[in-house]
């Protein structure tokens, strides 16, 4: 009795994480780009890479949401084992918050943008992500890029 109490509360903890739409979640945030033969197609899916899009575990994060940055958004379309497999979280979180973080692999065209992001930003933070199909997701992204474009030239 116990056990199936227990079966039901995870399914409804998750059901209602994947109705909401929207939700937060701790993340290392690692970079790729295009390299020698390899990073002109999604390794896993073929879809075509560009800027604005990232790897994630397809689990936690379901293909086609928007991940947000504090600088701009990435859709999610690749995925990748060390990704699913956490290895940067794992083998360089300090605390145990960041050793159970999700993995978020953010794409750029070049290594130069890959490692200036990396410069500016932390390793671990928090995202938003909004799943397919929430009309507020557009707008965000939207919203968020015109303030970065405007900030980065006034």
């Amino acid at each position: 009795m116990m056990g199936l109490i227990t079966a039901v509360g995870f399914v409804l903890l998750f059901a209602c994480q994947a109705l909401a739409g929207e939700h937060s979640a701790f993340a290392r945030i690692t970079v790729y780009w295009h390299g020698e033969g390899s990073g002109e197609h999604a390794s896993w899916n073929g879809a075509r890479l560009r800027d604005g899009h990232c790897a994630v575990d397809p689990k936690k994060i379901p293909y086609g949401s928007k991940v947000v940055f504090p600088d701009g958004a990435c859709v999610a379309v690749d995925t990748g084992p060390d990704v699913v497999n956490r290895k940067a979280a794992r083998s360089c979180g300090r605390n145990s918050a960041e050793r159970n973080a999700i993995v978020i692999d953010r794409f750029f065209d070049t290594k130069q943008k890959a490692l200036a992001w990396v410069k500016a930003h932390p390793h671990f933070m928090t995202v938003r992500i909004l799943t397919s199909g929430t009309n507020r997701a557009t707008k965000l992204v939207a919203a968020k890029k015109s303030k970065v474009v405007a900030d980065d030239y006034c």
